[in-house]
């Protein structure tokens, strides 16, 4: 029995020997795999971060692009916008001067129709009519100024 005894004994030592080293070798297989598992976490981790540093950039180019085509829309409209300022307030000052030519012919109208004085061509040898807004003759002079200038005006219209 002493040698039943001592065997078990020598065989108790002897299986925690080999079971310290299987546990050994278990804990070693863990920390392995612990480590190979952590390399992979690492490694998507890497992959997310660059497909997210790869669509930031992709969506930097298209705001980019986007930015400059509004940049371009906006330069063009405020061209446009100026043009046709300009042409407004051309359109504005010939309305201005249309209408004070205008007032100034009914004026010349009024007068000449409250006088009550009809044109006879003998009167046109009078020297005092040259000079004189009666004088149709002058009318015509001032009647042919106002097309001639009327004519220039709308040069820019077409």
């Amino acid at each position: 029995m002493a040698s039943t005894s001592g065997n078990s004994s020598a065989s108790a030592p002897t299986q925690n020997s080999g079971s310290e080293g299987d546990v050994q070798l278990l804990m070693d297989q863990r920390k392995r795999k612990r480590m190979q598992s952590n390399r992979e976490s690492a490694r998507r981790s890497r992959m997310r971060k660059q497909k997210q540093l790869n669509d930031l950039t992709g969506q930097v180019a298209q705001l980019s692009k986007d930015n400059n085509q509004i940049l371009t829309s906006i330069t063009i409209t405020t061209q446009l916008y100026i043009n046709i300022e300009a042409q407004n307030s051309i359109l504005r000052a010939q309305v201005v001067e249309l209408s004070q030519r205008l007032d100034s012919l009914n004026e010349i109208l009024n007068f000449i129709n409250t006088s009550g004085n009809v044109y006879e061509p003998d009167q046109t040898l009078h020297a005092s009519l040259d000079n004189s807004f009666m004088n149709p003759m002058n009318l015509l002079h001032l009647n042919q100024s106002i097309r001639a200038a009327s004519a220039d005006m709308f040069q820019y219209e077409y």
